[in-house]
């Protein structure tokens, strides 16, 4: 499928083949064509590592930040032009390892921006690491007696801190993938899509057959805007539930709660309030 996102001539993708990341780029490019977005208005934001060379492939407007540091960038974008489509892609390593504390203070904050979260339970880039994501019993060749530690679930977190839209959904389905990013891009405020994706260089443990017989998708008969109901989903392991988590409760994004934005400052107060906004925001990295 042609896409507006596709890059005009031929690409070369650093990526294995058999990676999950080519399925998600190729759902992402189908969600933001199938939204009818404007690539101009479009700006995908990351940190370091395999997923986040997404952006790279992707016909719009990209930041290629610091390692775990995608979402103050991404909140300041936003700030200082709530117009754009800002989404925010990396990997469960710089997303929850090296930025979990600012996945955290993003939801609290609640800016109107899509997190896309490649979660292939390893660290890819930097040749098989465990991750915050990693199951116990998994051999690297860092963690030579595996690792010990009980996995990070960052759909508990985002469900515990009210996210206004959390779900998973695993490469090997598309479509699936295609129609939780649809979910995520057309909410107001911060939303979670964590993808489920094999490293088949690096994770041999965690492969699209183990994926396909450790998730179920969620019954039809689910809640997402019953707080219980979506906790006891998110706290779920063995099969991990695919869909629609959470829909938090409606409220203000970030940027719609700065002045500046409705009541009607100059242009060159603007032009200085970005400067200061983005200024503060990326304090946040050192």
């Amino acid at each position: 499928m042609s896409t507006r996102f596709d890059l005009e001539g031929p690409c070369d993708i650093a990526w294995c083949p058999g990676c999950g990341n080519h399925a998600i780029l190729a759902s992402l490019k189908a969600a933001l064509e199938g939204l009818d977005l404007d690539p101009s208005q479009v700006v995908l934001v990351s940190g370091i590592g395999q997923a986040a060379k997404t952006p790279q492939y992707v016909r719009a407007n990209y930041f290629n930040g610091l390692h775990g540091r995608a979402l103050p960038v991404a909140t300041a974008i936003k700030a200082c032009n709530p117009e754009l489509t800002v989404i925010v892609i990396s990997g469960d390593g710089c997303i929850y390892g090296e930025g979990g504390n600012h996945f955290i203070h993003a939801m609290r904050r609640n800016p109107d921006i899509t997190v896309i979260v490649h979660d292939n339970m390893v660290y890819g880039l930097t040749k098989g690491q465990a991750s915050p994501m990693s199951r116990p019993g998994f051999r690297t060749p860092v963690q030579v007696q595996g690792v010990t530690q009980e996995p990070f679930n960052p759909v508990a977190v985002a469900v515990a801190l009210k996210a206004p839209f959390v779900a998973r959904s695993f490469s090997g389905d598309g479509q699936h993938v295609q129609q939780m990013l649809e979910g995520a891009l057309t909410t107001k405020g911060l939303a979670l899509v964590d993808i489920f994706q094999p490293c088949v260089s690096f994770n041999r443990l965690n492969t699209y057959q183990w994926f396909r017989e450790h998730t179920v998708l969620l019954d039809a008969g689910h809640d997402p805007s019953d707080p219980q109901q979506a906790l006891t989903e998110a706290l779920a392991s063995d099969p991990f539930p695919l869909g629609v988590i959470s829909r938090g409760p409606a409220r203000p994004a970030f940027e719609e709660q700065l002045d500046v934005h409705h009541k009607g400052f100059s242009p060159l107060y603007h032009h200085r309030f970005a400067a200061d906004r983005l200024e503060g925001l990326l304090m946040e990295m050192r």
